[in-house]
């Protein structure tokens, strides 16, 4: 009932430009709130205390359920003609912030419209925020779980205030005071308001939506792409560190964080490789500002953002598939960014050094350590078993989508995209996924989901004894 009142923001954008739009989000809106009251009505007076299980099917349902309606706008846009899949598919992209499209003709798409996908991403960004940093370490799994080991204060107790609803209200003031700050610095680089908006709201949540068929290649100017780089890099790191700066006014959480220093090096070194490999094929000559293009490219892959200004797939070399598997490592947790997550790749690095010394050494007692705090065995085993089965998962996802007929090329990058909700792919998939058949568009939306919700929130549901009284 409350996700129905976000229609009403496109339906006043549509007024606004008078495009016509307007019967498609009324429609949208009604119908959003009537089934939700429908659903609402029997059950309004009864108050019982959330169980563990319920925390999980509370936690998968959002994207799910709030992902099917979100795609009525889409399917309703009649001169659009899109399919309910085609629908389903865009809406759950937006709001898991993944920033795949099936739509190839951006620029002629009604203004309300492209403010629709914009919002979705943005919804999905705050409750990203709201659900990895509150929620989930409560359920006691997810990336949060493991950055408690060495972060002191609230966030120990598996929240960063006593009250969920207060932690909720900082990470949603901090969350939206970066999107307002982001949308004046681009107007004021050059955007008109409603890109400003609009771009604003995907750079913020890590979406990669746009408004404009070439992405960030449309506007042409280095110093947009620089705005850009800079809050898709904040945004990648844990809010929880935003929370401990903004009411204390210090910024040394930012350098002394362990996950944070990994997250900013490894991103460094990704764009001095992409740079050098670009200078020894003799393609800064091309054209004017080709290096701020390659660094913005590396950024907005690497925290999982999906913003493109060229064509990347066209690099020499290992560059495409290079970028492509920056993917994987992804934002730090507690961000709305994807992928596995710094710091389980911190931690798995730790534990691969451990073993290579132990074969030395195989008496010696290693303890793995993160800011001089020791990890435990049950971080440790979790750490093992998420990469187990995101590396079982993207196999059999990719198995599957090259069964109904994508190539491998298409297949590998397209399933990589979808689990660290990148966007963009390699193959067919490189600007948009319009050409994929339903059967392959579906087993995308399920990669996103699973990528969204770290793979283990989704796959429990699946599980005989979740639903054992």
């Amino acid at each position: 009932m409350i996700f129905s009142l976000t229609h009403l923001v496109p339906l006043a954008v549509s007024f606004y430009y008078a495009d016509g739009l307007y019967p498609v989000f009324i429609s949208s809106f009604a119908l959003t709130l009537t089934i939700g009251l429908v659903f609402w009505s029997p059950v309004y007076k009864a108050y019982q205390d959330l169980r563990v299980r319920d925390g999980f099917l509370i936690t998968a349902l959002f994207w799910l359920v709030l992902g099917s309606f979100g795609s009525m706008p889409f399917f309703m846009h009649s001169n659009y003609e899109m399919s309910l899949m085609d629908a389903l598919f865009e809406s759950i992209s937006g709001l898991t912030t993944t920033g795949a499209t099936v739509i190839t003709d951006l620029d002629n798409l009604p203004k309300s419209l492209l403010y629709y996908r914009q919002q979705l991403q943005w919804l999905g960004g705050i409750g990203i925020i709201v659900i990895a940093v509150a929620i989930l370490p409560m359920l006691g799994i997810g990336g949060m779980q493991l950055y408690r080991t060495e972060t002191p204060g609230p966030i120990k107790d598996s929240k960063l205030t006593p009250r969920i609803t207060e932690t909720a209200k900082w990470l949603f003031i901090i969350y939206a005071s970066l999107t307002v700050v982001c949308a004046l610095a681009y107007w004021l680089a050059g955007m008109t308001p409603f890109d400003a908006i609009a771009h604003s709201f995907s750079t913020v949540a890590i979406g990669g939506f746009s408004t404009h068929d070439t992405s960030m290649g449309f506007f042409q100017s280095p110093l947009i792409w620089g705005i850009a780089c800079f809050f898709m890099f904040i945004s990648g790191l844990n809010f929880a560190l935003h929370f401990f700066t903004w009411k204390r006014f210090e910024f040394k959480h930012y350098f002394s964080d362990s996950e944070a220093k990994f997250y900013f090096f490894y991103i460094l070194i990704a764009i001095g490789i992409t740079l050098w490999v670009l200078y020894q094929a003799n393609m800064f000559n091309e054209r004017p500002y080709f290096y701020m293009e390659a660094i913005f490219q590396v950024v907005s892959l690497a925290t999982t953002t999906g913003f493109t200004t060229t064509d990347f797939s066209l690099w020499p070399s290992f560059l495409p598939i290079f970028l492509i598997y920056l993917s994987i490592i992804g934002c730090c947790a507690g961000s709305t960014g994807g992928g596995v997550k710094v710091i389980r790749i911190v931690l798995m690095l730790k534990m691969s050094v451990r073993e290579l010394r132990l074969l030395i050494h195989p008496k010696a007692m290693i303890p793995i350590k993160l800011k001089k705090k020791r990890v435990g065995n049950d971080v440790i085993s979790a750490v093992w078993s998420f990469i187990a089965v995101y590396c079982a998962t993207y196999i059999v996802l990719l198995i599957i989508l090259q069964a109904s007929g994508v190539d491998f090329i298409s297949a590998h990058s397209a399933t990589l995209s979808m689990l660290n909700n990148l966007g963009p792919g390699l193959g067919n998939v490189t600007s948009h996924y319009a050409d994929l058949n339903d059967f392959a568009k579906a087993v995308l939306c399920f990669g996103m989901l699973l990528g969204r919700l770290e793979i283990f929130t989704l796959l429990i549901l699946f599980t005989p004894g979740f639903w054992q009284r």
